[in-house]
């Protein structure tokens, strides 16, 4: 008996249920939904803080369940609804008109069992006649932030969005973009084999920093937002100021870990005009065109970009490597791999201080580097550099100086940490030898405060003098190390105010004798050179040893040993006033014919030296020369010209040794900030 009455009151409550759920699937479809239409418009006006307005039939009606979906949740009917003429107005403050969405008809499809925990699943959305006009200020505010009315308690997710024809105006005063677009619905667009075909064309135009924008392409129609296995295709070309910029490819579940890959193009006159566009900081460079994979990839609410296997040119150099940008706080940071058969550097631009005036010009960029001025002038631009972190490895087979050696095999780790830039280490090949330094510029405040820790090793010295035709018999090797510190933002002014040490040795070679004898005034061998040729001469050793204090570089002793003579060279160099104050005393080994072995000096600037005989010996020789030819007996005028002394030669280890011992003491005390 009490089994038949539980019995009862189920199929009674059954039947409640189900009575009660026809009648509500009556009262839906048989309701008239325009009547609801003025209170929908105030509750939702009310929580956007914008006005908000069906001005068209809005209609629910309900529809089979989709298929696809497991077990018995496909027979769950879904309500349909659909509503003509919504528009959503713009704050007062905006250039773009009244509205900032206006759709002819959208029709939203939802799935009822995902209600029962406060989740609104829109399975379909569909856009037609769709017209957007939205703008973002300098300040970061926007169009459409709407009423903070605190956390909500649903979620909203969308499964698929479909659209046809639309138009958009997008402005935004931060990066001084105008873009317009409009888009018209192709025919077919459907899926085959697959994969989406193209169903949407679109044109674009606008401005961007007052140069036109042009450009065009196509998409799918629909949009699947949460399946990991569809496809959305897109392909467009645009020339966006001096930037031309081409993508091709799909975009794959834009919520997962793999959501976008394209074949992206980028072309224009200096990568330094991306920076507005992409918020990455790169520098002023001559015309750029790169080809490579831009991935994707979603951490939460936050894209991490990859520019994988690209290959591109600047200017004369080329690039190829891979990439990667992620947007995280407080700086972006930019990581990857760069490598390079010939890179040029004047291509790399002022950002290092290395463009010539030529490459400006031919950029109709003005001149920058004074006449009288050889150390670059060019000013770093520090502003932009807590922009980004960065972490990025370069190599490059061949580096290109105007009118200079070219070097090899470069290696570097550039390092951008909180306006910090390092280059450690930065390692090249030069004229047949190698070069290890490690640089490092402090950016954070006004003046840069730059280190730099140089070692050179095995320099060729025929290599060292490629165009000067007496040198290309030389032999002989260079070495040399150097420590400095200086303030400031351009090449000239660190060296102006640097302190630190310099040295240079150069062991046993040969060097040419003409160079050597027309330092020493040896008038009989410059005119036996002349008339017959060069020939070479044995070198015992160079050393060369600099201390440098706030600019002046003071010589504590740079002396060269040869077979046949030795030469002392005394004196500084101001590399703030870039002049030179050196005094050269060559002293022969052997007896010499017709010798005018006077000290020399080296003076003026660096752009307009000036080398040559003190005149005041010189004077007395002449004087004595004159005097024997004519009291005594003129063949004895060749008497003062004719050098007998002789000098010891130079303990040439001694004199390397003292050299090194004396840089790596200076070498295990820090360096003084100047």
């Amino acid at each position: 008996m009490k089994r038949s009455r539980a019995l009862t009151v189920l199929y009674v409550t059954l039947a409640t249920l189900f009575v009660l759920l026809a009648a509500l699937v009556v009262f839906v479809l048989t309701f008239n939904w325009n009547r609801a239409r003025p209170y929908i418009n105030h509750k939702v006006s009310e929580t956007i803080g914008r006005e908000f307005a069906i001005n068209g039939d809005l209609d629910v009606h309900f529809q089979q369940g989709d298929a696809s979906e497991p077990g018995w949740r496909r027979y769950v009917p879904r309500p349909r609804i659909s509503a003509a003429g919504v528009t959503i107005a713009n704050p007062d403050w905006t250039s773009t008109g009244s509205r900032l969405a206006s759709v002819g008809n959208i029709v939203v499809t939802i799935h009822p069992l995902p209600l029962l925990h406060k989740e609104v699943l829109i399975t379909d959305l569909s856009l037609d006649k769709l017209a957007v006009a939205a703008e973002r200020r300098a300040d970061g505010s926007n169009t459409w932030t709407f009423k903070d009315n605190g956390p909500s308690q649903w979620d909203v997710n969308i499964q698929r969005l479909a659209f046809r024809d639309g138009e958009l105006r997008y402005l935004d005063d931060g990066i001084k973009l105008d873009l317009r677009a409009r888009a018209t619905t192709l025919s077919g667009g459907q899926s085959q084999n697959g994969a989406q075909q193209y169903g949407v064309k679109f044109d674009l135009g606008g401005t961007y920093h007052g140069a036109p924008i042009t450009g065009g392409g196509k998409s799918g129609a629909v949009l699947a937002l949460e399946d990991a296995h569809g496809s959305f295709p897109l392909q467009a070309n645009a020339t966006l100021g001096h930037n031309k910029i081409g993508i091709e490819g799909t975009v794959t579940d834009p919520r997962s870990p793999a959501g976008l890959d394209l074949k992206l193009s980028l072309a224009g006159a200096s990568m330094a005009d991306l920076y507005p566009l992409t918020g990455v900081l790169l520098p002023e460079t001559p015309p750029y065109a790169t080809t490579g994979r831009l991935i994707g990839k979603k951490s939460g609410d936050i894209w991490n970009w990859t520019y994988r296997n690209f290959t591109g040119t600047v200017g004369s150099s080329d690039l190829e490597g891979t990439l990667a940008y992620s947007p995280r706080k407080p700086r972006p940071m930019l990581t990857g791999t760069l490598t390079s058969r010939q890179l040029r550097l004047d291509d790399l631009g002022p950002t290092i201080g290395a463009e010539s005036d030529a490459s400006r010009a031919a950029r109709d960029k003005p001149k920058l580097q004074p006449k009288d001025k050889a150390l670059p002038v060019e000013q770093f631009n520090t502003a932009k550099w807590d922009a980004l972190d960065a972490d990025v490895k370069f190599t490059g087979k061949k580096l290109v100086r105007t009118h200079d050696i070219p070097l090899q095999d470069i290696e570097t780790r550039i390092q951008m940490k909180n306006k910090m830039l390092t280059l450690t280490p930065l390692n090249f090949g030069m004229a047949g030898g190698d070069i290890t330094s490690n640089v490092k510029l402090d950016g954070t405040k006004k003046q840069i405060n730059a280190q730099i820790r140089m070692a050179a090793r095995h320099l060729k010295i025929r290599e060292l003098f490629p165009k000067l035709q007496s040198m290309q018999a030389s032999l002989g090797e260079v070495n040399g190390d150097a420590a400095l510190v200086g303030t400031g933002n351009s090449v000239s002014a660190m060296l102006a105010t640097s302190s630190g040490e310099l040295g240079t040795t150069v062991s046993e070679g040969s060097v040419s004798k003409f160079i050597l004898e027309a330092a020493g005034l040896n008038i009989a061998n410059v005119v036996f050179v002349k008339l017959f040729g060069d020939r070479q001469v044995q070198l015992n050793c160079l050393a060369g040893d600099f201390v440098v204090e706030h600019g002046l570089a003071q010589a504590r002793r740079f002396v060269v040993d040869t077979k046949e003579a030795v030469i002392d060279i005394s004196g500084s160099v101001d590399l703030a006033k870039e002049r030179l104050d050196l005094d050269v005393r060559p002293k022969t080994k052997g007896a010499r014919i017709i010798t005018l072995r006077t000290p020399l000096y080296a003076k003026g600037t660096f752009t307009n030296p000036d080398v040559g005989p003190y005149k005041g010996p010189l004077a007395l020789k002449a004087g004595a020369a004159v005097a024997l030819a004519t009291v005594v007996n003129p063949a004895a005028a060749i008497l003062p010209l004719v050098n007998v002394g002789k000098v010891e030669p130079v303990d040439c280890a001694a004199v390397l040794a003292q050299a090194n011992t004396t840089r790596h003491e200076s070498r295990t005390e820090p360096l003084k900030k100047p």
